[in-house]
C-alpha cells in the first residue's frame, strides 16, 4: 500500500514538473516568434538551447522558474507593429517594458488584457487608435505616453482597483477625462491631449502639470470653467480651434515646406547617429559625464564623475559596476552616469535619483556620503545587503559601485511612492488620506520585510533606521523597506541623533542599535498609521510629536477615540481592529527593550487583528492568496 502511494506521488510530481516545463518552453517559443517578427537595431542573446530565465537579456521569470514574469526591452531599435498570438501568450507577465522604440500600429489587446499583468511601459513609441476597452485588472502602473493615441479615455479604467500610475501625456486623446475615483492612483498625466470639459471632483487633487496642453479642459486645478469658453459653444467669427485651423489650412508656406523637409531629415538621421554614439563610446575609453537633476523650480546638473570620481579603483575595475544575481536590467556604470534624473530626496545617508536609464527600466539610484569603511568590508556588507532584498517586501538592491570616493547604490524604482507621502503629503494638496485597509495592508507588509530582515541577516544585523520615508509602496499599496543596514557602515553620527523621533531611548543614549530598538521604531511607525501624526519634522509639516509620550498620555486620559486619525474615523466597524492595533505598537514601544516582542511575533499578531471568517474585503483576500505562494529564500 505505502509503494503504491509513492509510485502515485512520483507520477504526481512528474506530471507537474513536464506542465511548469511546457509552460517555460510555450513562454520561449512565443518570445522567439516575436524576435522573428519584429526587426530590432540590437541583437538579442535570445536561443532556444539556453535556459530563459538566467540567459536571456530583458527576461525575468516568476520566483519558481516556471512562467516569464518580464519582458524590459526598452531602446532596443524595435519596429513595426507587435504580431498577435506572440508576448500576448505569456500567461504569467507581469511587466512589459517596450519604451524607447519604434514600434507602430494598434495597442496589442491580448497583451493589455493577460491576467496578470502589473506595469504596463509603452512609452516614446509611435502606437496609434485607442485603448481597448478590457485591461488587465491588476494593473497598477500604464505609461503609453508620447505615442499617437486617439479616441476618448475609456471608462473602463475605473474598474482598475490597483491602479496607481497613469501617464498618457503628449496624445491625442479627447472628450472628457472620466472620474478615477481611486484611492491607490498618486500619480496622473493626462498634458498635452485635446481633452475637454470639466476636471472631475476626485482629481482636482492633482497639480496643474498633470492636465496643461488641454485647451479646452477646465476647473480646479486649472481655470474655473465660469472663466472658459465651454468646449460645446460655436467658434466666434475670426477664430478657430487647432483642429478647425489645420483643416482650413490647405496650403503649406515655404517656411513650413523646410521645417518639414529638416525634420524629417533629422528623424532619418537620429538613428544612425545613436549607433554611431555606440560605437564611439565602445572605443573611446570611459568619458566623462554629468547626471542631470531636475528640480520643481529649475533644471540643474549634479557631476558624478569628479576629478577624484573612481580614483580608488584602478584600470578596467574604473567602469565595473557590481550587479547581483536575478537583475535582468541591462545597464553598465556608463549608463548611469550620462542617465537623466531627477532627485527624488536627501535623506541621511544620501540623495536618492530616479534614474531613466537609456538601454533599460528606471531605477532608484541613492548616492552615499561619508562610508566610514573600506571597499573590502564595504563589498561583503553589499552581498549581504543584495541577498537580504530578496524578499517582496524588501525593495532589492540590483547593483552596485565602490571606489575610493563615490558609492552608488541602484535599487528597483517604486512609482507609488513612500508611506511618508502618502500619509502626510496628499493632505498638503486637500488630498483624502490613507483608508484603514491600505494602512493596515502596508503595516503588515513593513512587518514582514523588517522581521525577515532580521531572521536571515543574523542576530546582530539591524535596519537601524525606520521611518515612514523608508517604507515604499508598490502596485496594490504592499509596504516594502528601503534601506536597510546603511547606518553600520556611515562614519559620522547625524545631528539630529539625540530626537526622540522613531529611535528607542537605548539609542538616543548609547547611539547603539540592536533588533529591538528596529522593533521600537516600527512601534513608533505603527502609531504614526494610527494617529496621522508625524514624529519628525520634514518640509512643509512642523506638527511634531513625541508619539509614544502623547499617546500614552491620551489613552491614560481614557480618550482613547481622540488618537485616532481623523480621516480614520470616517469608517465604520473598524474601531476594534485600530484598539487592537494600538495595542501592539504600545508592545513595541515598551521602554524596556527586553520586554519588547520580536519581529516575528509582531507579524504572527498583526496577521491575527483580520479573522479570515468575517473578512470578506477583495484586497484582503487577493494578499492572503498571494502571501500563501510566497516564501522566504
Amino acid at each position: 500500500m505505502k509503494l503504491k502511494f509513492q509510485l502515485a506521488a512520483l507520477a504526481s510530481l512528474i506530471l507537474l514538473l513536464s506542465c511548469i516545463n511546457s509552460d517555460l518552453i510555450s513562454d520561449s517559443n512565443a518570445l522567439l516568434e516575436f524576435a522573428d517578427a519584429v526587426p530590432h537595431v540590437r541583437k538579442l542573446n535570445w536561443n532556444a538551447a539556453d535556459p530563459i530565465c538566467t540567459s536571456w537579456i530583458g527576461i525575468t521569470c516568476s520566483s519558481d522558474r516556471t512562467r516569464v514574469a518580464g519582458v524590459h526591452l526598452p531602446g532596443v531599435g524595435l519596429f513595426g507593429s507587435i504580431p498577435a498570438n506572440t508576448i500576448g501568450k505569456l500567461d504569467g507577465l507581469r511587466v512589459l517594458s517596450l519604451r524607447s522604440n519604434y514600434l507602430t500600429g494598434d495597442l496589442p489587446t491580448d497583451i493589455l488584457s493577460l491576467p496578470f499583468l502589473q506595469a504596463l511601459y509603452l512609452q516614446h513609441n509611435n502606437f496609434s487608435g485607442g485603448i481597448p476597452l478590457f485591461l488587465s485588472p491588476r494593473l497598477s502602473v500604464i505609461d503609453l505616453s508620447f505615442n499617437s493615441l486617439t479616441g476618448d479615455i475609456p471608462s473602463s479604467l475605473v474598474e482598475l482597483k490597483r491602479l496607481t500610475v497613469l501617464n498618457l501625456e503628449f496624445n491625442s486623446f479627447s472628450g472628457n477625462v472620466p472620474n478615477l475615483d481611486s484611492p491607490t492612483l498618486v500619480s496622473l498625466n493626462l498634458s498635452y491631449n485635446l481633452l475637454n470639459g470639466s476636471i472631475p471632483q476626485s482629481l482636482q487633487k492633482f497639480l496643474p502639470s498633470s492636465f496643461i496642453g488641454n485647451a479646452h479642459l477646465c476647473g480646479p486645478p486649472l481655470n474655473d470653467c465660469s472663466a472658459s469658453s465651454p468646449s460645446h459653444s460655436p467658434t466666434p467669427e475670426g477664430s478657430s480651434s487647432p483642429a478647425i485651423s489645420a483643416r482650413k489650412s490647405t496650403r503649406l508656406s515655404t517656411g513650413s515646406i523646410v521645417g518639414i523637409t529638416v525634420g524629417c531629415a533629422f528623424l532619418v538621421l537620429l538613428p544612425l547617429a545613436y549607433l554611431l554614439c555606440c560605437l564611439k563610446k565602445k572605443d573611446g575609453g570611459v568619458a566623462t559625464r554629468v547626471i542631470k537633476v531636475k528640480t520643481s523650480d529649475s533644471v540643474k546638473t549634479e557631476n558624478l564623475k569628479s576629478e577624484d570620481f573612481g580614483s580608488g579603483v584602478q584600470g578596467a575595475e574604473k567602469i565595473k559596476l557590481t550587479v547581483f544575481e536575478g537583475c535582468s536590467f541591462n545597464f553598465d556604470l556608463e549608463d548611469l552616469l550620462r542617465a537623466s534624473a531627477e532627485v527624488l530626496g536627501k535623506g541621511t545617508y544620501g540623495t536618492t535619483y530616479k534614474a531613466i536609464l537609456d538601454e533599460s527600466t528606471t531605477v532608484a539610484v541613492k548616492r552615499l556620503k561619508e562610508v566610514g569603511v573600506g571597499k573590502k568590508e564595504f563589498d561583503q556588507y553589499m552581498e549581504l545587503v543584495g541577498r537580504l532584498g530578496r524578499h517582496p517586501n524588501v525593495v532589492p538592491l540590483l547593483a552596485y559601485y565602490c571606489s575610493k570616493d563615490e558609492k552608488l547604490l541602484v535599487y528597483e524604482y517604486m512609482p507609488a511612492s513612500s508611506l511618508s507621502a502618502a500619509l502626510h503629503g496628499n493632505r498638503d494638496i486637500g488630498g483624502v488620506g490613507l483608508d484603514w485597509d491600505s494602512r493596515l495592508n502596508i503595516a503588515l507588509g513593513a512587518a514582514r520585510g523588517v522581521a525577515h530582515i532580521h531572521s536571515e541577516g543574523g542576530a546582530k544585523f539591524i535596519h537601524g533606521n525606520i521611518k515612514s520615508s523608508n517604507i515604499l509602496l508598490r502596485g496594490g499599496l504592499d509596504g516594502c523597506v528601503c534601506d536597510l543596514g546603511l547606518s553600520p557602515l556611515m562614519s559620522y553620527t547625524d545631528v539630529k541623533y539625540r530626537v526622540a523621533g522613531y529611535r528607542a531611548p537605548e539609542v538616543i543614549e548609547t547611539r547603539k542599535g540592536s533588533q529591538k530598538s528596529d522593533v521600537y521604531s516600527v512601534g513608533v511607525l505603527l502609531l504614526e498609521m494610527l494617529t496621522g501624526k508625524s514624529p519628525i519634522r520634514y518640509p512643509g509639516y512642523d506638527e511634531v510629536v513625541d508619539l509614544p509620550r502623547w499617546v500614552r498620555s491620551v489613552v491614560r486620559e481614557e480618550w482613547t477615540a481622540e488618537v485616532f486619525d481623523v480621516e480614520l474615523m470616517k469608517h465604520q466597524n473598524i474601531e476594534e481592529e485600530m484598539v487592537q492595533m494600538l495595542q501592539i505598537a504600545f508592545c513595541c514601544v515598551a521602554k524596556l527593550p527586553d520586554v519588547r516582542p520580536t519581529m516575528d511575533e509582531v507579524v504572527g499578531m498583526i496577521e491575527r487583528i483580520r479573522h479570515p471568517e468575517v473578512d470578506n474585503r477583495p484586497s484582503s483576500d487577493d494578499n492572503r492568496s498571494k502571501d500563501s505562494n510566497v516564501q522566504t529564500p
